[in-house]
């Protein structure tokens, strides 16, 4: 199992299946495993068979389930949390080899489509950043100097302009940056895995890997029993299974949400288009048959685990969409994921601290595919050539001096969390839930997360999650539950659905 047993349904879901492969029944040998079949491991996978490695790719769920099944795919190079705040993080020369690697990954995804001549929508299009609606002119307009201002320093080609076409910002101050773009995830991928089989990669579905025994070589065990031995892994699986707490305490996940309308073809010109908000609001097209495209709506990005007010969110996502774009048509889909923040915006992708053969690709920080194509690239580089001119961006061990203040704040939610254990449960009987419903129940010194699936079936289990032991919080969007602290999420018969954790709830 994977997110992809969560219950929304994204509209890449609606409108691709997931490919199929065989659960592993047997032991194999390889020179790199690659565990977690999103876009990143499938991008590290595809580049590492592209280089003649001997690869096996593994799932805990469906391939193209996890997290990459959820996502609203901008190819956006641009640092999702601004120029300005990231040239101030990181320093002008880290902040350009971002952007320089950013871009590199949108060119790769490219020139994949183009060789292979993948039927994926990918195309190359603007991006426009845009006043919030309650912004006043003045105040758009420095926050537009201030961007544009930062992306001269790194080398960004960025347009002051004037006016989107959307209602009520027909004369606001924006800024242009060409040469953004944008793909149908899954199409792509499935190519790409196609493409990875028949050079000799060998792929598995639904064989969570619950054992890693690091050394000379990496022995990985699956939960039906059979072992990957390699000379490599790489942990691509959102949130890495490999490591306890250095990686986990420098970035934080948080839900993220996003519906998809039909539009009639010409009302919104095709682009990328986000707002100046915090969090920000973002929309963008996908083609559709005849005359009627998608248009795809997100936002209102919370903490994973501190709220359980979906319903609200994508009503109040609604009402803003529809407001900007009154012509919208019907709603297709409305579904959630996770992303995950880091503490200077970049995300943690190359070898796992203190492990020479090792590697993780995580912190997607709101750019997933981007993040994603990029680390096929770079680890590719440090395992075949020994380096890579980005590593330092995104060096895994990294802690910035300047991300002191905000690796404080985020680590604050796992000191609230645990402090959870001496107060009250939320319910106070397994009795009074509905069906769909869950909440911590208070039983002695004990507590147990206890909820009720929508088919009535009442799950008991600790509310510790079996990575570091937090509080676990129930989602009744996505009926699962969420551990505020690292990502993990849990099934209501608790069973892992997305890492760190491996093991479910007791």
């Amino acid at each position: 199992m994977n997110v992809s047993s969560e219950a929304t349904r994204s509209f890449w879901m609606l409108d691709s299946n997931l490919p199929s492969a065989p659960r592993l029944e047997q032991d194999e040998d390889c020179d790199v495993a690659v565990i977690g079949a999103g876009i990143a491991g499938v991008s590290v996978a595809y580049e590492l068979a592209l280089a003649g490695r001997k690869v096996v790719l593994v799932d805990r769920g469906p391939l193209l389930g996890g997290m990459t099944s959820r996502t609203t795919a901008h190819l956006a190079p641009i640092c999702d949390d601004g120029l300005s705040a990231l040239v101030k993080m990181r320093g002008e020369v880290l902040a350009r080899g971002f952007q320089e690697s950013q871009q590199a990954a949108v060119d790769c995804i490219e020139q994949h489509v183009g060789r292979l001549e993948i039927d994926c929508d990918f195309r190359r299009l603007d991006g426009f950043l845009f006043p919030a609606a309650w912004m006043e002119e003045r105040e758009a307009a420095r926050e537009c100097n201030k961007e544009y201002a930062a992306a001269a320093k790194i080398g960004v080609e960025v347009e002051h302009g004037k006016g989107v076409p959307l209602k009520g910002h027909e004369s606001a101050p924006i800024l242009r940056y060409p040469n953004q773009a944008t793909f149908h995830p899954l199409k792509y991928l499935r190519a790409l895995l196609a493409d990875f089989q028949k050079r000799g990669g060998k792929v598995f579905a639904d064989s969570a890997v619950v054992e890693i025994e690091e050394g000379k070589q990496v022995r990985l065990k699956c939960d039906g029993g059979s072992t990957i031995i390699a000379s490599n892994a790489v942990f691509a699986t959102n949130s890495p299974i490999n490591t306890w707490v250095k990686i986990h305490s420098k970035m934080a996940p948080y839900r993220t949400y996003a519906m998809a309308f039909d539009i009639e073809r010409g009302i919104l010109p095709d682009a990328l288009y986000w707002d100046m908000d915090d969090p920000y609001y973002y929309v963008r097209l996908n083609p559709g048959p005849g005359g009627t495209d998608c248009l795809i709506a997100g936002g209102r990005d919370h903490k994973s685990g501190e709220a359980d007010d979906g319903e609200a969110r994508f009503t109040a996502l609604e009402t803003w969409i529809r407001a900007l774009v009154p012509d919208l048509g019907r709603e297709r889909a409305r579904w959630s994921g996770q992303v995950l923040d880091t503490i200077d915006y970049c995300g943690f992708i190359g070898r796992s601290p203190g492990k020479g053969n090792v590697f993780i690709a995580t912190g997607d920080s709101g750019q997933g595919m981007t993040h994603g194509a990029l680390a096929g690239l770079l680890i590719r580089d440090l395992i075949v050539e020994g380096s890579n001119p980005w590593e330092a961006v995104y060096a895994p061990d990294r802690t910035p001096p300047a991300a002191f203040a905000q690796y404080v704040n985020e680590n604050l939610t796992t000191v609230k969390n645990l402090a959870g254990y001496l107060l009250p449960g939320e319910i106070k009987s397994a009795d009074d839930l509905k069906p769909g419903e869950g909440g911590i129940l208070q039983d002695g010194l004990s507590k147990f997360a206890v909820c009720r699936d929508r088919d009535g079936k009442l799950h008991r289990h600790s509310a510790s999650c079996t990575h570091l032991g937090c509080i676990v919080h129930w989602n009744s969007t996505e009926q699962c539950w969420d551990c505020p602290c690292h990502g993990s999420q849990f099934a209501p018969d608790g069973a892992v659905l997305n890492g760190p954790a491996i093991r479910h709830l007791g």
